[in-house]
């Protein structure tokens, strides 16, 4: 039984300072990448208001909010070393405190971690001239006069934050230059700011009393610190735990949001943020560890993605606050519908890594089943029938992620939706996307959208090829072709002799030396090569790219490369295959090096490829030019949020879309986009 507000630790209020917030969670400072010029404009208050609106009782915003010139904003970050950024300030925060949350602003400077070459070109600094190999740039080390520059813009910075109606601010220590001040693995200078721990601190201590000095003894200032770098010679837990004390001791600040990790490198940044592939919540203990030396707050977030670890953080009093913000990503209602009782309801995180590998590719943070997120000018999250309008027979053709996301929009909506599914089962590419050890928890999207379509009642015909016979069977108003794709082929010499990752995947045995050659770059060579080697085959991952994998970002990339190095995948980029023959029941395949053109052979047990899906779209085309639109629409006012359907047909007796992969391959996130937009705006 789901538990109510008046048992559940989730949502009984918390008092920090003078704010009393409504319940336990919170979303923690990060970067969307929504900025606009630097600023939080529409795009970035609509977000933080959604949550707001969702029950959450304190986000933050401004995920690494940068203070000065020489610390860039090189992944979207906002930039508030002047003062236009107070107006924008002002509507974000008036308008999340309209929906009952609290909201802060986190402050830094990047130090070392950021580029020189982006932004005004001048030169990172830090504590000492040490390179961070994340981000990749080699700062100056910092002279006293960059120290109270620094200092002084901190403050600046602060007082803009309070100027633009925030609750507090809070300085981000873990990983950035007050961090790196305080670490003995980047910190190595030998005059006052560096050496034992004492000297380590000073630079933040002067920070802090320049800080609250400028704000007054009121506004709520806390710091997000690190618990354990957990590296051989960084900051311990017994380090961190002094320098907390140390911190705490001063009376200037009024919480810490802890974390644990140093992610300065990929795999860091992974177990900082983690996805799939790595421990959730690993860091509780550490957290509870240093929250009982220290009598201050503790928030923590750290891959926190499920209430239920959640309650048991701030039940066992590990913590006070909880940070979900991934979860609220995915679902910014999560907390209104755990007050509501209906916990089963939420959309879950599965650890994806989608919205943080965007933002480290350059790209804005979208979840990766959650086209909403983000979108929130145009697309709704909370779908309500539809009132006034007569309710029309929807037949979707094909149960896959498109398919079902688009039953539950126009299932939400009021209709009466049909899905015609060939196989045995729903969810599609979801069902072999969750297959090996690292990608599981993808079987948490389709199962979710299931019980979701299952909730609403649509009619789900299995074993039905639909042809269009069939599906005019059902007198559709609206026909959805969702059919996805098969496997496209590469054309090389001898690909009939091959296999596809589609075959390993879907269960079929292999043995041996197996070559497996990627053309995608993405997650399913990866999950494919997994089961391969869990399966005892030596596994060469031949890729045409300069590395392999390349389609991913830091954290997925990193973790899923841990993992095929070691099951002992070997790799090979920057060649292809140009023939495969059989011979002596094993298979010759001769590779050609894209550079140089030499070719070499190989002689193995199986030869598997990996590549995009070509559309499976027969369907549709017979039912094309039955259709009142021919399967058109209008693309300008699909992307001004409009859908309008041109009239083709007059004698047309049903309407016409094609979503997701049976359109083209683009991906999970692309189609169930397709569904969401195409259902909500019809």
């Amino acid at each position: 039984m789901a538990n109510t507000k008046r048992t559940d630790p989730l949502l009984e209020p918390f008092q920090l300072r003078h704010l009393t917030l409504r319940n336990r969670i919170f979303s923690s400072a990060h970067a969307p990448s929504y900025v606009e010029g630097g600023h939080p404009r529409d795009r970035y208050r609509l977000y933080h208001e959604e949550k707001a609106k969702g029950g959450l009782a304190l986000t933050m915003i401004g995920g690494s909010t940068n203070i000065a010139s020489d610390s860039p904003s090189v992944f979207g970050q906002l930039y508030a070393g002047d003062d236009s950024i107070i107006p924008w300030f002002q509507q974000l925060t008036a308008g999340v405190h309209q929906h009952g949350a609290a909201i802060m602003c986190q402050i830094t400077h990047m130090g070392r971690r950021t580029v020189t070459d982006d932004g005004h070109w001048l030169p990172a600094i830090g504590p000492s001239v040490l390179r961070e190999r994340a981000h990749r740039g080699y700062p100056k080390a910092m002279e006293q006069e960059d120290i109270d520059r620094v200092i002084a813009q901190f403050c600046d910075t602060a007082l803009r934050c309070q100027q633009g109606g925030f609750d507090g601010i809070e300085l981000l220590s873990h990983s950035h230059l007050l961090g790196q001040f305080l670490s003995p693995l980047i910190n190595t200078r030998d005059d006052g700011y560096g050496g034992n721990t004492h000297n380590r601190l000073r630079f933040v201590m002067e920070v802090l009393d320049g800080v609250r000095a400028a704000v007054g003894p009121e506004f709520v200032v806390g710091m997000r610190l690190t618990a354990d770098e957990l590296l051989k010679g960084g900051m311990d837990a017994a380090e961190c735990i002094q320098i907390a004390r140390a911190i705490a001791q001063t009376g200037q600040l009024d919480f810490f949001n802890l974390l644990a990790g140093a992610p300065y490198d990929d795999l860091g940044l992974a177990g900082w943020i983690p996805p799939m592939g790595m421990p959730s919540a690993a860091h509780l203990s550490i957290v509870g560890g240093l929250k009982e030396a220290v009598d201050l707050p503790v928030l923590h977030a750290g891959g926190i993605a499920d209430i239920a670890t959640a309650r048991h953080a701030v039940s066992s009093g590990l913590l006070d606050m909880v940070g979900m913000t991934r979860a609220q990503i995915a679902d910014p209602y999560l907390v209104q519908k755990l007050a509501a009782g209906d916990e089963d309801s939420v959309r879950p995180c599965v650890g994806m890594g989608y919205c943080v590998d965007r933002v480290n590719q350059g790209k804005d943070a979208l979840c990766g089943h959650n086209p909403a997120t983000g979108r929130e000018q145009q697309m709704n999250h909370v779908i309500t029938r539809d009132t006034g309008l007569q309710p029309q027979k929807v037949v979707i053709v094909g149960g896959g992620p498109a398919g079902l996301e688009a039953a539950r929009v126009w299932g939400l909506r009021g209709h009466q939706v049909v899905i015609l599914e060939a196989g045995d089962r729903l969810g599609g590419q979801l069902n072999l996307a969750a297959k090996g050890e690292t990608r599981a928890q993808m079987a948490s999207v389709s199962e979710w959208l299931i019980s979701q379509v299952d909730e609403l009642g649509v009619t789900v015909h299995y074993h039905t090829w639909a042809d269009a016979e069939r599906v005019l069977a059902e007198q559709p108003d609206w026909v959805i072709v969702a059919t996805g794709g098969l496997p496209m082929a590469l054309g090389f010499s001898g690909e009939q002799h091959c296999h596809t990752g589609w075959d390993v995947l879907g269960g079929d045995r292999f043995s041996g030396d197996v070559l497996l050659f990627d053309e995608q770059g993405g997650q399913a060579a990866a999950s494919t090569a997994e089961v391969l080697a869990l399966a005892g085959c030596a596994v060469r991952f031949v890729t045409p790219d300069h590395s392999p994998l390349r389609e991913l970002g830091p954290t997925t990339h990193s973790v899923a490369m841990r993992s095929l190095y070691a099951k002992g995948v070997q790799f090979m980029a920057d060649h292809e295959p140009v023939n495969v023959v059989s011979e002596a029941g094993r298979k010759r395949v001769t590779l050609r090096n894209l550079l140089t053109g030499a070719e070499q052979d190989l002689l193995v047990e199986a030869v598997v490829t990996e590549n995009a899906t070509q559309p499976l779209d027969e369907v549709y085309f017979e039912l094309k030019a039955a259709s009142v639109n021919h399967g058109q629409y209008d693309q300008q006012a699909l992307v001004d949020g409009r859908l309008t359907l041109p009239e083709l047909n007059p004698d047309g007796q049903f309407k016409l879309l094609r979503i997701g992969d049976a359109l083209a391959h683009r991906g999970l996130h692309a189609a169930l986009y397709d569904a969401l937009r195409f259902s909500l705006l019809a």
